[in-house]
């Protein structure tokens, strides 16, 4: 869980319980709202085009950013020319707007941005998902599938595909918000087209899941590169032997200093909330030293970063099964339109 979430979350103890009769207040209006939309009452907005939803059901980071950069480099190669809309959580703006791989995270917010610059895909944020998905489409006619990142809750807008991802650390307790990290029950997970598992998962979540189709996800990443020119580019190993100084505003940053220890380096964790408005005064401790961050972070850093500060992309890999029921479901909805 990310640097932000209660203690509580991750056991039943006693604030957890007593904040219990809100979360059945809350799991109560949240089923009566997906109803709502399921029986039609409700009417979510459909689009020309198809769409995927990639999110999760708690808070807290799963990976659903690479995820997404890892659906996009699978719609490409069966030849479908994707766009990507997303709520652009953390940035400031208030209406619906087009994002460049130079656009300002503190206005975007920066998964957008990232997603930006990792895929080249056209990007389109805004509360109102629909309405920002429609932007797409009206700015970029080359596109003929959506995918909605961190949209599984977001009931208004169509879906065709849901992809859940899970990482079973930010389930927590297993209670619904306030008392637990969920926004939704696990019983959800039977509901989607796939599950993509981030870590192991114990028999109860597989168990949530039951027959829908899942597939692991791998975070690979070998390479480190300077934030600064010229832009160097040196493998893990070059740091190993020195202590180096991991800074992660992302919602698991344990993981992404676990990956790092196990590459062989020394590290010093120095974990913020996610989606952390970074200044340069957060990065102002151990001059000279190397500084390591996930790619989320450099998009925000890369304009004040001290010297020796380094970014630490990671890709995605799983399984081709995935990818294989992904675009069955596609091109049978394409053969059907």
């Amino acid at each position: 869980m990310g640097a932000r979430a209660p203690a509580f979350w991750r056991t039943r103890s006693a604030p957890a319980l007593l904040l219990w009769p809100l979360s059945c207040v809350f799991g109560v209006l949240a089923s009566i709202r997906r109803r709502l939309y399921r029986t039609g009452l409700l009417q979510a907005i459909g689009l020309p085009l198809p769409v995927i939803v990639v999110g999760n059901i708690a808070v807290g980071g799963s990976g659903k950013t690479p995820t997404v950069d890892w659906l996009v480099r699978q719609l490409r190669a069966a030849g479908w020319t994707p766009g990507i809309v997303s709520r652009g959580y953390g940035g400031s703006l208030e209406d619906v707007a087009l994002v460049a791989a130079d656009s300002d995270p503190a206005i975007c917010g920066d998964e957008p941005v990232l997603l930006a610059r990792l895929t080249g895909c056209p990007v389109a944020v805004g509360r109102d998902r629909p309405a920002a998905a429609r932007a797409l489409i009206e700015a970029h006619g080359a596109c003929d599938v959506i995918i909605a990142d961190d949209g599984m809750q977001h009931y208004r807008l169509g879906r065709d595909i849901e992809i859940a991802v899970v990482d079973e650390a930010t389930l927590g307790n297993r209670l619904l918000l306030p008392a637990g990290p969920l926004r939704e029950p696990l019983q959800r997970l039977s509901e989607v087209d796939l599950v993509v598992s981030h870590g192991a998962l114990s028999a109860a979540v597989l168990a949530a899941i039951g027959a829908v189709p899942r597939a692991a996800m791998v975070l690979e990443g070998r390479e480190l590169r300077a934030l600064r020119p010229p832009f160097e580019r040196r493998p893990a190993s070059a740091f190993a032997g020195q202590r180096v100084h991991a800074v992660a505003g992302i919602g698991r940053p344990e993981r992404f200093f676990a990956q790092l220890r196990a590459m062989g380096l020394d590290v010093v964790p120095h974990p913020f909330p996610d989606h952390h408005a970074f200044t340069a005064a957060d990065l102002d401790f151990a001059p000279g030293e190397a500084k390591l961050m996930t790619s989320k972070d450099a998009v925000k850093c890369a304009a004040f970063a001290p010297d020796n500060t380094w970014e630490f992309p990671v890709q995605a890999s799983i399984g081709s099964d995935a990818a294989e029921r992904i675009l069955e479901k596609l091109n049978n909805g394409r053969q059907t339109a």
